[in-house]
């Protein structure tokens, strides 16, 4: 696991390109202040990466160790976003009233 120098939040380096995860569009996620540094950082790594790579005159490979690094980011990236928790709806939040109300 690799720790970043100025907060506590510890990344695994082997994180999978392609994770499966239960996406439900339109669920907002409650961020801790943790989750949105490494967010932010790991959004600023992605940035920076990929102007490199569209400023540079090197022709892109399937083997590319930039484009791997940029993959890596990413995957590092939802990880940390869909480990957030996802915040109920509306819905959801009325249907546990109504069930805390009828116990």
């Amino acid at each position: 696991m690799a720790a970043s120098m100025t907060t506590d939040v510890t990344i695994p380096i082997s994180a999978p390109v392609a994770a499966t995860v239960r996406v439900c569009p339109n669920r907002r996620r409650r961020i801790t202040p943790e989750a949105g540094h490494a967010l932010e950082i790991l959004g600023h790594a992605i940035e920076y990466l990929t102007d490199e790579f569209v400023h540079s005159s090197v022709e892109p490979t399937a083997n590319d160790a930039q484009l791997k690094a940029v993959q890596l980011l990413m995957a590092l990236n939802r990880q940390v976003y869909f480990e957030c928790p996802e915040v109920p709806t509306f819905g959801e939040r009325w249907r546990a009233l109504l069930h805390l109300l009828a116990a």
